[in-house]
């Protein structure tokens, strides 16, 4: 009977430290983006982030799921990125991020009542863009999608950018030292 009690004992001792184990390293959003975008800190690490440095990385999202009450996950990487910065001491105004939306995520930059009448449901992304483009993001949509997928400029949620194109969109960023990031 002791012996059972101590194997007990040491199995509940075992499960409540994983358990503070796995809460202590949970992952965290904001400071920048405190909805969207959470991330692992990263402590000790042998290839440290560079906090004098300006970041400038631009998104090409061109994919989206199927299920259109689904978060399109690319779109929130640019909260990651801009997050995980943040808690690595990088000042917000250092972050400097845009997205270039096109294709099957043309349906992701319109507002919600857009989507309500295309699909039914409200888009889950307009809460996400309007926190990136809060914070300073760029959101540039390929003209060529609007019209091609049928997502008129009256269609777009407040403060996302009509482009040419996606292409050209991508060119100019890049020709301003914006570094290309492809999930």
């Amino acid at each position: 009977m002791r012996h059972t009690l101590l194997r007990t004992s040491f199995f509940w001792l075992f499960t409540i430290g994983i358990f503070a184990n796995c809460l202590a390293q949970s992952k965290q959003s904001g400071p920048v983006i405190e909805e969207f975008g959470k991330v692992w800190r990263i402590e000790n690490t042998d290839f440290k982030v560079d906090t004098t440095k300006t970041y400038k990385a631009v998104f090409d999202i061109m994919n989206s799921p199927e299920d259109v009450s689904q978060r399109n996950a690319s779109l929130e990487t640019a909260a990651r990125f801009l997050n995980m910065h943040a808690q690595s001491g990088v000042p917000s105004e250092q972050l400097k991020v845009a997205l270039v939306v096109h294709n099957k995520a043309s349906k992701d930059v319109i507002t919600s009542e857009a989507y309500q009448h295309k699909y039914k449901v409200e888009n889950p992304n307009e809460k996400l863009l309007q926190d990136l483009m809060a914070a300073g993001a760029q959101v540039i949509f390929c003209g060529q999608s609007s019209s091609s997928r049928g997502f008129p400029k009256e269609e777009l949620i407040d403060g996302v950018q009509l482009s040419l194109s996606a292409m050209t969109a991508l060119i100019q960023l890049q020709d301003e030292n914006y570094r290309l990031i492809k999930f």
